[in-house]
């Protein structure tokens, strides 16, 4: 079957192109249309405070200025470690503009993890909060001197704010505080700058803006079964298509308001939050942390069109007591994955408002949707089917044969937005990549069926992925954190049952003989909170005297998991 006779062409929308052209420009490029395009109109809005393409464009220009001044180069890894806040839209483009790469780091890591996103991608100048520096400053100094940052650059949230939140903008008393704290700059080996000094320097770059669709442009870091988290090669080609693609899924245009609350960090946010609206000219309302008051203020307040989102934020906007105060009629297009959408309040979207909630699927090294479900005919619990010019295929994971319809195997994608590979790691590369007629198709190590239409829905994971709340906790990641722990003697991390979040992180631990009797569990805990972002932190541990091995002496961790269902 060739790919132009996949199934799901029977049913793809009319509104839409088949595949892509993509242009042969760069992310940078797309501002600079918009800016010209749209100087005065909103870019991004923060609690009321307007950054318009006109300030996008400028203060981005001129922080690349001071990030050449640094020894940033074209090519260099900048790293940036913020919660959303429009300082992270102009820290991308200000790397964009110089043609250099974007390390975004999810700013819930710790010190202990953060350190391995200086030196495996070789990251010149980290761009963090003030509540982060610490975490950045105090991981620098651990790294031998040639590893470390040439530059800390940090920013205050309130550097963005307006002097006065308007009544119904405001956010929770503790929200505004962490917004508008200023702790002191750390101690550090490496020189820190304030983000308002910065700008105020009034450089710019010595060279005008170059650079080639093929170059690098994004290194987000994902975390496989074994090791620690590798980074996926994108470059602005790899990207484009989702930014284009996007837009046109959900009917975007000039006119489109979203709210940008899903992590700019994560692909998903990055896309969403970041790329897309800049190449559409869009306005995004940003907000740095899920409060459901404030998201409904907001959608009612700015008449918000789209927001990409995980499940259990609309579930938790629905369970709100001031539910029906909102003005939610002005939402046309919602999406996103990360957990499945329950029936019941899809129904209740339909019911109450007309619309249909869009699940899609993708990964780190799919540059987010590979897959989705278009609104004119959407599937529950379902992962849609294959978009613009992606090739998708379910294969026996052993055999690598293809499946037949309505059968369980791993999905395997083809298309434009794959990824070029993993960071430093070509063997990994490889084995991430099978060939089926001729073409490169992605292992997704996620197991799934295709159905007579051609949609695909995800039946389980190939690899031990734990899904809590949309966020992903790779169990190996957390292991080998909780080894470091001086009472733990080993350590198996299994997925359990939330009701909330749908699973949550359990640890199977061992102790070393002094530490029984000594280390309870909520020791651990503590400990793990301390040491790791907290989505990673086991809830709940439990101490075993062994754990349960094969022959050639690996942890049969699944035996652990089967046991944990069946509880």
């Amino acid at each position: 079957m060739q790919p132009a006779d996949r199934p799901h062409h029977a049913h793809w929308p009319r509104r839409l192109p088949r595949a892509l052209i993509i242009p042969e420009t760069t992310l940078w490029f797309n501002l600079e249309v918009s800016a010209a395009r749209y100087p005065d109109k909103p870019a991004f809005l923060f609690f009321g405070e307007a950054l318009s393409y006109r300030q996008l464009q400028a203060q981005s220009t001129a922080l690349a200025g001071w990030l050449e001044a640094q020894g940033v180069q074209r090519g260099d890894r900048v790293a940036i470690f913020l919660q959303n806040c429009p300082q992270f839209i102009v820290a991308f483009y200000a790397v964009m503009r110089l043609g250099a790469v974007v390390v975004p780091v999810n700013p819930m890591n710790r010190v202990d993890e953060f350190g391995h996103y200086i030196t495996d991608p070789d990251t010149k100048v980290v761009v963090c909060a003030a509540d982060g520096a610490e975490i950045v400053a105090s991981a620098n100094a651990a790294l031998p001197e040639s590893q470390r940052l040439r530059a800390i650059l940090v920013t205050r949230y309130a550097d963005a704010l307006p002097a006065i939140i308007e009544p119904d903008l405001v956010p929770a008393p503790a929200v505004e505080a962490w917004l508008r704290a200023d702790p002191p700059l750390p101690a550090s080996p490496t020189p820190i700058t304030r983000w308002a000094d910065a700008l105020a320097a009034g450089l710019a770059p010595a060279q005008p803006p170059s650079g080639h669709a093929d170059d690098l442009a994004l290194l987000p870091y994902t975390s496989g079964t074994t090791g620690l988290p590798k980074g996926c090669m994108h470059t602005h080609r790899t990207l484009m298509p989702n930014v284009i693609g996007g837009g046109l899924w959900g009917h975007t245009s000039a006119e489109t308001v979203s709210l940008g609350v899903v992590p700019m960090f994560h692909i998903t946010g990055m896309l969403y939050n970041v790329l897309g609206p800049v190449y559409g000219g869009t306005t995004v309302v940003i907000l740095p942390r899920w409060d459901r008051e404030l998201a409904g203020r907001l959608i009612s307040r700015y008449k918000i069109t789209h927001w990409t989102c995980i499940p259990t934020m609309i579930i938790d906007l629905f369970a709100s007591p001031n539910y029906k105060s909102f003005d939610l009629s002005s939402l046309s297009f919602l999406s996103g994955g990360g957990a499945a959408m329950p029936q019941a309040v899809a129904e209740r979207l339909q019911a109450e408002f007309g619309i249909t909630f869009a699940e899609g699927y993708g990964l780190t090294e799919t540059a987010a949707p590979s897959h989705a479900n278009p609104p004119e005919r959407a599937k529950l619990q379902c992962l849609g089917m294959p978009i613009y010019g992606v090739d998708s295929r379910v294969v026996d994971p052993e055999t690598l044969q293809e499946m037949p319809t309505g059968e369980t195997g791993e999905i395997v994608t083809h298309g434009p937005m794959v990824f070029k590979g993993y960071w430093k790691h070509p063997e990994a590369t490889r084995a991430a990549f099978i060939e089926i007629d001729g073409q490169p198709f992605f292992r997704t190590g996620d197991l799934g069926r295709m159905d007579e239409d051609g949609y695909f829905f995800i039946t389980d994971r190939l690899k031990r992925m734990i899904n809590a709340s949309g966020f992903k906790v790779w169990p190996s990641e957390v292991e080998l954190l909780l080894y470091r722990h001086p009472a733990v003697a080993e350590a198996c991390v299994i997925a359990a049952k939330d009701a909330y979040r749908g699973e949550t992180v359990k640890a199977v631990i061992v102790l070393r003989p002094d530490a029984v009797g000594r280390t309870t569990e909520q020791d651990i805990i503590t400990w793990a909170h301390e040491h790791m972002a907290a989505y990673k932190a086991p809830r709940v541990v439990e101490f075993a005297q062994a754990l349960p091995k094969s022959g050639s002496g690996k942890v049969m961790w699944r035996l652990l998991q089967e046991k944990e269902a069946a509880a």
